[in-house]
């Protein structure tokens, strides 16, 4: 009966899978997924990455339609950087609670009181944010954004534990936003410890986006893209992960041989896994939800990105 079951899901996996090839090409669509993606999302997508990468990707693409697998901020980085172009995203209830926690009001009194600083915007943020940014950045290019800016002093929104991370790495004075990744968040000593003590050999890498002690523990500290890289360039077989549970497939499909354990199981976000196959299916069958930026919070929003598409 299991058996059954499992074989009538694959079928239907199967059917969809080449549903999604037939509409990509109807709509002349590219499907763009984050590392944090169901596996199965992430099988069918043109490209796969990190919030970079991917709002790279959307502003050089010769698509007409761009399919955004992650949450509501990357969808509208794609808008933003492609205006011309239809931008879908499977479920508009993904959002980020992280991005949530700044808003435009909050972040125009920071500015009035240090008139003498620069807004950088972790790229987790909404359009409206955005607007008032002076330069975004993402966690693989944090440090060298910071240091591109022209002002001692810098006002980092929203997410507290990466923007602790950064201000290590720079003499500037970083004013740090309250806010923080929920997924990330969770992740503590006491679990890592207790995975080290399960796989002796392994190596931890971790993402900035945990708190600063956990941080600390990690033998690799880097963005999802640069921890995917790190274990694939690595001689070390067994790792310990301190990221979103989705890397796991990014992970396995680089380096089949060497180990992945996941140091807790509460490493996942469930904004990006509300998507699936059936819901990319349908937002390429009625060209809905479409992302919607108003073109004056776009124009401000686009300089601040492209600022730091500009950053070498």
């Amino acid at each position: 009966m299991e058996a059954l079951a499992l074989e009538r899901k694959e079928e239907q996996k199967r059917e969809l899978k080449e549903r999604i090839l037939q509409l990509k090409k109807e709509r002349n669509a590219i499907i763009l997924a984050h590392y944090y993606q169901r596996d199965e999302i992430q099988e069918v997508a043109d490209f796969r990455g990190d919030s970079f990468l991917l709002a790279q990707k959307a502003a050089s693409t010769d698509a007409d339609v761009i399919v955004f697998c992650g949450v509501h901020f990357m969808g509208e980085s794609a808008k933003i950087l492609a205006p011309t172009k239809t931008v879908l995203i499977p479920d508009e209830r993904a959002g980020c609670p992280m991005a949530d926690m700044v808003n435009v009001e909050g972040l125009r009194a920071l500015k009035k009181q240090h008139p003498n600083a620069k807004v950088v915007a972790y790229i987790n943020t909404s359009a409206d944010v955005k607007s008032e940014t002076d330069i975004c950045c993402t966690s693989a290019n944090a440090i060298k954004v910071i240091e591109s800016v022209d002002s001692d002093e810098i006002i980092w929104v929203p997410d507290k534990n990466l923007g602790d991370y950064v201000s290590k790495f720079t003499d500037k004075k970083v004013i740090i936003w309250e806010g923080y990744c929920n997924t990330h968040d969770m992740l503590t000593v006491k679990d890592v410890e207790e995975m080290r003590a399960q796989y002796p050999n392994a190596k931890f890498v971790v993402h900035p986006e945990c708190r600063p002690e956990v941080v600390k523990l990690g033998d690799f500290v880097g963005s999802t893209t640069a921890i995917i890289k790190y274990c694939k360039e690595s001689e070390h077989q067994e790792f310990i992960v301190g990221t979103e549970d989705g890397t796991g497939f990014q992970l396995r499909l680089d380096s089949p041989n060497k180990a992945f354990h996941f140091a807790t199981k509460y490493l996942v976000c469930p904004n990006m896994k509300v998507n699936n196959l059936k819901k990319v299916v349908r937002c390429l069958e009625t060209m809905q939800p479409q992302i919607y930026v108003p073109p004056h919070v776009a124009d401000q929003a686009r300089a601040s990105l492209e600022r730091m598409l500009l950053v070498k």
